[in-house]
């Protein structure tokens, strides 16, 4: 099971936000941020399919196919595993700012951190979910930076205290002509490089309950910077914004997928 994946080229929409002047203060800096979260940001419901492929050093690549659903208003995350038929019904749910795994062979849910491998792969919850940087991290300003042809906003982020993130400091570029994100990176506390990850191609749609426009990646690679040569993909499609039943986001309704 195979998809095409786009060339890494960092694509930007016609539509922008306006070039910036750089460098940005303090305060253009916390706006950059709380921009980037709310064009994310869908004030009603959000369901895509999901492939995700997995490259491991000496092992067969493995690619899943997977549902998301998101209700932001309420910060509520479902991911629903499809194929293959050994991960069918797997999946994860987080309500209340805790996420749980359901493990189908088990009949168990099992609390997991922010930091779970999602379905084993290098993603993580935050790869799904909609965007808090502003909500939980402190942005610093680090300058103004070429990234191939694209003249970017670099930004270091380091989670608040009370944050419950996947990595404590992030380092993000920003394309200056249409406010997308191109390019992130996430350290441990002592400063080591975990995972670096691009954003080749963004995508915006209407949202009815939103009254604007709401962006989401297409495509995120995600490269493993302690496994070298370990990878994943995810590649975003089918994205609807309808109102989805409220029943969705519980443990009862994941239980009778996996039936």
């Amino acid at each position: 099971m195979r998809f095409a994946v786009l060339p890494l080229v960092a694509f930007a929409l016609p539509v922008a936000v306006g070039a910036r002047a750089a460098p940005l203060d303090e305060a253009g800096t916390k706006a950059l941020m709380k921009e980037l979260d709310d064009r994310q940001r869908n004030s009603g419901d959000y369901k895509a399919m999901v492939f995700l492929e997995r490259k491991e050093k000496d092992k067969n690549d493995l690619v899943y196919e997977l549902v998301v659903y998101r209700r932001d208003a309420d910060d509520k995350l479902m991911m629903l595993f499809l194929k293959p038929k050994a991960e069918a019904g797997r999946g994860y749910l987080r309500i209340d700012r805790n996420l749980f795994m359901y493990d189908p062979t088990t009949g168990k849910w099992d609390r997991r951190t922010e930091r779970e491998r999602i379905g084993g792969t290098d993603s993580r919850r935050q790869d799904y979910d909609e965007s808090r940087l502003a909500e939980d991290y402190v942005a610093k300003y680090v300058g103004e930076e070429d990234l191939g042809r694209f003249k970017v906003h670099h930004v270091r982020l380091d989670a608040k205290s009370e944050a419950d993130v996947a990595f404590p400091i992030m380092h993000v570029w920003v394309d200056q002509a249409t406010g997308n994100m191109l390019k992130s990176q996430e350290h441990a506390q002592s400063g080591k490089l975990m995972r670096t990850s691009f954003y080749p191609k963004w995508e915006r749609m209407f949202s009815p309950s939103k009254g604007a426009d709401v962006y989401f990646p297409r495509e995120i690679r995600i490269f493993d910077e302690v496994e070298k040569g370990n990878k994943s993909t995810i590649v975003i499609e089918q994205v609807a914004l309808s109102t989805l039943p409220a029943n969705i986001f519980t443990k009862a309704w994941l239980e009778a997928r996996s039936r």
